[in-house]
């Protein structure tokens, strides 16, 4: 508990300060913020050594620094990339039975609509769905019967047939 206390301590003392570095050297509060955090984890996950530095604050400023440094290049090569490659073809607007289908999947409960999409749409078995939810199969194919009857209803079409077997 002591060795986090430090931490703690150290991170109330030192937080504006780096973050004022990072926003200064970014120019961007968000890029800063996200820099500062993902450091301050760096250096919670090491404390027990950097607490030994002579100067952790600048241990974490150095880290957020090559943090947004990284964040850039990536920025950059990704846009080098879009100018030699272009955007690609543009993808196809959804048709309207899909907009129907999500429109009417998302009016499900979350528990028959994650058994409907895992069975229907990545065609996992029931005893698939079952080991991914941790629910009992049975339990499955009672979601599955219950969310077609309500699909049905709300895109007003019968999905009735022989699911006993699901």
């Amino acid at each position: 508990m002591a060795e986090e206390d430090g931490f703690e301590e150290f991170y109330r003392g030192t937080r504006q300060r780096v973050m004022t570095f990072l926003y200064a050297m970014s120019g961007d509060r968000n890029e800063a913020q996200d820099a500062a955090q993902e450091a301050y984890v760096r250096a919670w996950q090491r404390w027990s050594t950097i607490r030994g530095y002579d100067d952790p604050e600048a241990w974490v400023r150095t880290v957020g620094y090559r943090l947004c440094v990284s964040r850039w290049r990536k920025a950059r090569n990704a846009l080098t990339a879009h100018r030699r490659h272009g955007t690609g073809a543009e993808a196809e607007p959804p048709s309207e039975n899909t907009v129907a289908l999500v429109r009417a999947l998302r009016q499900l409960p979350a528990a028959d609509r994650e058994a409907i999409v895992m069975h229907h749409l990545l065609d996992l078995t029931v005893a698939d769905v079952a080991a991914h939810t941790g629910v009992p199969a049975n339990t499955i194919k009672t979601r599955l019967v219950r969310g077609r009857k309500t699909l049905a209803g709300l895109l007003g079409t019968d999905l009735t047939g022989d699911y006993t077997n699901a």
